[in-house]
């Protein structure tokens, strides 16, 4: 089995690592693979350039801004969220 040794780890990253493998209760060498093979384990989820990416969405729709404006503000509902709960969030 191979090994691999990381040097020169951030203070917090590793502060935030070990607190991970703590609350799943693991090494932070188990932890560690557990990310890795997560990550890697999803090959969709590595982007060549995510900026570029969200830049070439787009919207077309032939209507003026204008109009789509009203039509947000014509179907949005004035409505109350949250509730009385006995005080709780007053």
């Amino acid at each position: 089995m191979a090994i691999l040794q990381v040097r020169d780890i951030d203070d917090r990253l590793y502060a935030s690592l070990k607190q991970k493998a703590q609350k799943e209760n693991r090494s932070i060498s188990q932890e560690v693979i557990s990310i890795l093979e997560k990550y890697l384990a999803n090959p969709n989820r590595i982007k060549e350039n995510p900026t570029m990416e969200f830049l070439n969405l787009s919207w077309e729709d032939d209507r003026e801004a204008d109009e789509i404006i009203k039509e947000l503000r014509t179907s949005r509902r004035n409505k109350q969220s949250f509730g009385d709960f006995d005080g709780l969030l007053n």
